[in-house]
């Protein structure tokens, strides 16, 4: 089985289209969503329907489609992110709106190895950045391979005979992490409609469970367009600056 994982779309149209058209020239068969697909950006109703087109095996929700919908007071969420949040929620149309509010909470098993979550396994909103964070995290892992967004940044942590590893990916570059036995694995594919690892492409992953291994994937996409519409939409223009450092 070939899964398609993609997080942090943020409803980045663009970013999202380029990613799948690259997925369909590598093949896959089924989608996951690691959440936050809606935020930010200014095409929350088509990435949607994109969404919904591929009909996912597996989802969950981020912390962004919570606050765009209302259903989590926007504690920690700065000026900006508050401002894409409120203009989220009144541009969503109502079936789009449903269908983000019934994405899932985290973690949500995929098959015998592999689980998703947003942020960490214990918690849907936590963030794992480095070794200490991902310590507690494999405590609560339940799968092989734990598969989770959140920061916009794409890593691997491995766990061995008691060894923690942490590895940043090399953003410039195709990576292929293999699945070694009796080891435990948290990775972050990276965020397709806003990076924050300093490329601005979008990234994205596909796990290939015959292969045991992981290929973690950048692609680029028409920034200026995606840019455009944000200013046009009236979000906060830090927004749409962003997009262009990948920061």
């Amino acid at each position: 089985m070939r899964y398609l994982v993609l997080s942090d779309i943020h409803s980045n149209l663009e970013a999202l289209d380029a990613c799948l058209a690259d997925a369909r020239t590598r093949g896959y068969d089924q989608a996951v969503i690691l959440g936050d697909v809606i935020g930010y950006g200014a095409d929350p109703n088509a990435v949607v329907a994109r969404l919904q087109e591929l009909q996912p095996l597996a989802m969950v929700r981020g912390n962004h489609d919570k606050i765009s919908l209302g259903m989590q007071e926007a504690d920690g969420f700065n000026s900006v992110a508050v401002a894409a949040a409120e203009w989220t929620l009144t541009a969503l149309g109502a079936n789009q709106r449903a269908w983000v509010a019934a994405l899932p909470r985290g973690p949500v098993p995929v098959d015998e190895v592999v689980e998703i979550c947003h942020g960490a396994p214990y918690d849907e909103d936590a963030y794992v950045f480095d070794e200490m964070d991902a310590i507690r995290a494999f405590e609560s892992l339940t799968h092989p391979v734990c598969l989770y967004g959140h920061t916009h940044c794409p890593v691997v942590f491995s766990l061995a005979n008691g060894v923690l590893r942490g590895e940043p990916v090399e953003p410039r570059v195709e990576s292929r992490v293999p699945f070694a036995d009796a080891t435990k694995y948290l990775i972050n594919p990276g965020s397709v409609g806003q990076p924050r690892d300093g490329d601005a492409r979008a990234a994205y992953g596909i796990v290939d469970t015959a292969a045991k291994a992981i290929d973690l994937l950048r692609v680029p996409y028409p920034v200026q367009a995606a840019q455009d519409k944000i200013i046009r939409a009236g979000l906060p223009r830090v927004l749409a600056d962003r997009l262009s450092k990948g920061r």
